[in-house]
């Protein structure tokens, strides 16, 4: 889908030096940016997604591993 934004004139100039950086297209850049804007601002997308792998996997029987995985995850900013 094609659409217009403005934006603003340093975000477009880092944005196209990403671009020729990466020998992507601007598109790419757009598209690859508001994807990842808009899965962060989804918290809702990615507990569905940690509770689909949680359900494929089957939740850590062994205590050790429990307790690292709740070590970790309190001390990781969301």
């Amino acid at each position: 889908m094609k659409t217009a934004v403005s934006v603003p004139d340093d975000v477009f100039q880092r944005a196209e030096r990403l671009a020729r950086r990466e020998g992507r297209s601007r598109s790419e850049v757009y598209s690859a940016a508001l994807r990842e804007y808009v899965a962060r601002h989804s918290p809702d997308e990615v507990a569905d997604a940690l509770d689909r792998v949680v359900a494929e996997l089957g939740e850590a029987s062994d205590a050790f591993v429990t307790a690292a995985n709740r070590r970790t995850l309190e001390s990781t900013e969301w």
